[in-house]
């Protein structure tokens, strides 16, 4: 390129590029502008002894914005934008903590990041349990636990801890999961261990036989140990995502190993108290039908009276007595409708025992 051509396209680059530093102005004005706004809410909710956060309000403000926007600014990213947005505002108000199954990298991580927003506090956990547990003992606000997969199911130790905490499920939300084989080498041959948590093998099962059928898969607490271990040690490879490939310096051996792309995890969001209902609700319940013929039929026959649509039927051995089971139960509706009120009474008289886990905003697909 001749000097004179390199010195116009410079020319041309100018003018645009001063104009971006005054758009960049605006909107820094503007978020300090909305920050003040924002502690002024806060003065407010602290006079009428109102909660500081309001996932609700963060979705209908959300929901507006995208079908506002008509730009070529795309609505996902713009939904992270304003996620960080918030939880900047947040932490000026009344900062928050959420604990989550560690370390860094996790999907669990992930799921709380994209929910909350990456400037709030963090605290990583090394169990499911230690995650109730934080949250029971308010070390932390809220606690983010995987609760299903579409590939394989419940994460059944996440249910069962809702028989040993008495704790509220205030959201949910769904993460596509994207799995990855990641290693200090690229070659397939050099690899001698592979770490992986157990429910992801499940998941990546076929291509693990295909492709890695003689390597020994080792048992790891979490996806993200998986990769600091396989980090640290030559021959190694784990089974993780890309944000542990980024943390661990980890070379990418095979992209998107698991056998199903549409693959996605569901997360509960946890906490000690119910939040307000939101115009397309689902409700959690868990109970104990009694030991008599029938009584699993009695007791969700009131649901198809009622004309509630039942999005989930699972259960679990309670463990205090062979044979004995606990049922969870989603269904549409929320906990104040009277409609489900009354159903639920029916359905209690036929019950050894029932819980209800919390009504929530019913989240139809993967967020992003």
């Amino acid at each position: 390129m001749e000097d004179g051509e390199a010195m116009e396209d410079a020319n041309k680059l100018t003018p645009l590029r001063d104009e971006i530093d005054k758009i960049d102005e605006k909107i820094l004005e503007l978020l300090n502008e909305r920050a003040g706004v924002a502690l002024r809410i806060a003065e407010v909710k602290r006079e009428q002894n109102l909660e500081y956060y309001n996932p609700d309000r963060e979705r209908e403000i959300i929901e507006r914005l995208t079908k506002l926007n008509k730009g070529v600014f795309p609505n996902n990213t713009l939904k992270i934008v304003f996620k960080e947005i918030f939880c900047a505002s947040l932490s000026l108000e009344q900062p928050i903590t959420i604990a989550y199954l560690g370390p860094q990298a996790t999907f669990s991580h992930v799921a709380s990041m994209r929910y909350f927003g990456s400037s709030c506090g963090f605290f990583p956990v090394n169990s499911i349990r230690e995650v109730f547990v934080a949250v029971e003992s308010e070390n932390a606000d809220f606690g983010v636990v995987p609760s299903e997969n579409s590939t394989e199911g419940a994460i059944t130790y996440t249910l069962d801890m809702f028989m040993d905490y008495d704790l509220k499920i205030c959201d949910e939300m769904m993460l596509e999961i994207g799995h990855h084989l990641l290693s200090r080498t690229t070659d397939k041959t050099k690899i001698k261990r592979i770490y992986s948590m157990s429910v992801v093998t499940a998941q990546c099962r076929r291509w693990l036989e295909r492709n890695m059928f003689d390597v020994p898969i080792l048992d790891a607490p979490s996806s993200a140990q998986a990769a600091s271990m396989a980090a640290q040690e030559e021959g190694s490879a784990a089974v993780g995502s890309e944000p542990a490939a980024k943390l661990y310096d980890l070379s990418f051996v095979e992209r998107h190993i698991e056998d199903f792309r549409h693959n996605v995890t569901r997360f509960l969001i946890i906490s000690k108290k119910c939040k307000e209902r939101s115009d397309c609700d689902k409700t959690s319940i868990m109970f104990t039908a009694k030991d008599v013929p029938g009584s699993l039929h009695e007791v969700l026959a009131p649901f198809k009276r009622a004309k509630i649509n039942l999005t989930k039927v699972e259960s679990r051995p309670t463990k205090k007595r062979a044979w004995d089971y606990i049922f969870f139960v989603d269904f549409d509706g929320n906990i104040d409708d009277k409609k489900i009120q009354k159903t639920l009474a029916e359905v209690e008289k036929h019950c050894i025992n029932m819980k209800v886990l919390g009504s929530y905003h019913r989240m139809d697909k993967p967020d992003g």
